[in-house]
């Protein structure tokens, strides 16, 4: 009973979003007049911030509490590549944007070193803000806030999908997976009737605090450029 209330109130913060817009988008059964392939950067950056309105708009929330202000994303609405991270720490809190401080300044390198450029790609976070003292967020905080992650993944609706860090496995795929068992494979998420070539690996954070963890990131990485050239992405 609990799940599928749990459901429905998703379903309805979904629904609620789209119709502020007078757009039919696809969603479970409903007539569509458009799908999210066909969405314009106008539209995607109108859904986008009705989208932060309704994170604004949380009450109750020690994460808010704590916060300076939310983090909600960065980098190209229409790119095809979207990576999600955990949370937002110190710098990020300050600066309103994710991945600025010193895990920030290494994806910026795990990046280049597949000839990405950061500014071409999508970046948001599992948690729109700071956990206190950068803790990891607790398992009600990350249900919570998924409910808006999937919104915002449909939105961006990206060919790759990269979940760095256990925190974003957990929010897209439950508890009961392990990231070091899991990282470095694609898997198909399926987020609202629509299907994502999804990777995980380590989040850069991680790779700080455990270096000798970058030789399977870096094998990460190279799959995922593959994919870029499969799927014949231009960034």
């Amino acid at each position: 009973m609990e799940i599928e209330d749990k459901n429905q109130n998703n379903n309805n913060d979904y629904e609620d979003i789209m119709d502020l817009f007078e757009i039919d988008y696809v969603y479970e059964n409903k007539p569509l007049k458009r799908t999210f392939d066909e969405l314009s950067l106008e539209d995607k950056q109108s859904l986008l911030e009705n989208l932060k309105k309704k994170i604004l708009e949380v009450s109750d929330c020690d994460l808010k509490k704590n916060s300076k202000q939310i983090v909600f994303n960065d980098g190209n609405p229409q790119s095809k590549i979207m990576i999600i991270g955990e949370g937002p720490g110190q710098k990020e809190d300050e600066m309103g944007k994710p991945f600025v401080g010193d895990a920030g300044v290494l994806l910026n390198k795990m990046l280049e070193a597949i000839n990405i450029k950061r500014p071409k790609i999508y970046i948001t976070n599992v948690v729109n803000y700071r956990p206190p003292n950068n803790r990891k967020p607790e398992v009600s905080e990350i249900n919570r806030y998924s409910v808006f992650l999937r919104q915002h993944i449909n939105i961006i609706n990206p060919k790759i999908l990269i979940l760095m860090g256990s925190t974003a496995m957990e929010a897209l795929f439950g508890q009961t997976l392990k990231i070091t068992k899991e990282r470095g494979k694609w898997k198909e998420l399926i987020v609202n009737q629509k299907t994502y070539q999804t990777i995980l690996t380590f989040h850069p954070a991680y790779l700080l605090r455990q270096p000798e963890q970058k030789k399977y990131s870096w094998a990460d990485l190279k799959m995922i450029r593959k994919k870029i050239d499969e799927l014949k992405i231009d960034i």
